[in-house]
């Protein structure tokens, strides 16, 4: 997409940038559950306060209505906190479901990149709420089990504790100056990683941040059609975000268009990134108007249905 089909939307995606970085805020070891809601039928309440207290998936078949950014996941899978080579993190957020697919996928990455990469191990951060849907926050995206952020910490050779999953920071790649990763800390292992989950077929886009893929430009070896799949957006500076493809005959998904297969490593593709007015940004001289939250009637008509569906047992 072209630069300046961008720039209208600065203002609209500095505040997204901002939601992504609540993927690192901490979460608790003793959550408290969401009060009941004094009109759960009330036509202009936010779709968001209804997914967020449903704790479990829905009975039933993998089932994805709608988009990424307006959906929700019937019969969700959920990742296991803990694996051979993986880690989940932030559990009081219980965003760690998923369509099936993802959750094979983040395990197979997670035991590539342990032996292309030497890595120790990932740490995986959202993926979606149990029936996927608006989140409270941190996301506009991550609504149909078919994202997922994981963290660019490698992670460390032993078990964590329920505290520091928590509390535990990921560590930040990009320079200060933001015109490049950190060389102290951003390693030839984090290619391989990337490298490794831009290759999976069903990985449709994986959103780093722009000094990321400027690295990756420049240090990537060989066969380099992966790169295609990269993209910069805003934020992403201490995970990456995996999105899938619409898993076949999911004939309710609304995927994204494919992008081109250019590596989009060109100066002209990343000059914006580094713009002045996206590394700079001038503050609005007055604070945009909060918009009005999504509502269940503004969602796809089947995802009333998954959210009032049967509770898988636990």
């Amino acid at each position: 997409m072209s630069p300046r089909r961008f720039a209208p939307l600065l203002l609209f995606m500095t505040l997204l940038a901002s939601g992504s970085a609540l993927a690192q805020d901490k979460g608790s070891v003793t959550p408290k559950a969401l009060p009941p809601l004094a009109n759960p039928n009330d036509p202009s309440l936010g779709a968001k306060e209804l997914f967020a207290r449903k704790l479990l998936p829905s009975k039933g078949p993998a089932h994805v209505v709608g988009s990424y950014t307006r959906g929700c996941l019937g019969g969700a899978a959920q990742m296991p906190v803990n694996g051979d080579n993986w880690q989940v993190m932030r559990l009081s957020r219980n965003r760690s479901y998923g369509h099936p697919d993802m959750i094979a996928l983040i395990k197979r990455l997670a035991a590539k990149a342990h032996r292309d990469a030497g890595w120790p191990g990932i740490l995986v951060g959202d993926i979606a709420q149990p029936r996927g849907g608006p989140a409270l926050s941190g996301h506009a995206s991550h609504q149909i089990g078919l994202d997922a952020d994981i963290w660019l910490t490698p992670m460390p050779d032993r078990r964590l504790s329920r505290e520091e999953r928590e509390e535990m920071s990921a560590v930040m790649m990009v320079r200060p100056d933001r015109l490049d990763v950190d060389p102290r800390v951003f390693t030839s292992g984090h290619v391989l990683v990337l490298r490794d989950a831009a290759r999976e077929p069903a990985v449709q886009r994986i959103f780093v941040n722009a000094a990321i893929k400027k690295a990756l430009c420049r240090e990537a070896k060989g066969d380099r059609a992966w790169l295609s799949k990269i993209r910069p957006w805003w934020g992403h500076d201490y995970h990456f975000h995996i999105r899938m493809h619409c898993p076949a005959g999911a004939g309710d998904c609304e995927g994204q268009p494919s992008q081109s297969e250019d590596e989009g490593c060109k100066p002209s593709d990343l000059a914006y990134w580094f713009s002045d007015a996206v590394l700079h940004p001038k503050p609005s001289p007055e604070p945009p108007k909060p918009k009005p939250p999504m509502t269940l009637a503004q969602m796809p008509a089947a995802c009333k249905a998954v959210l009032h569906a049967t509770d898988v047992k636990p």
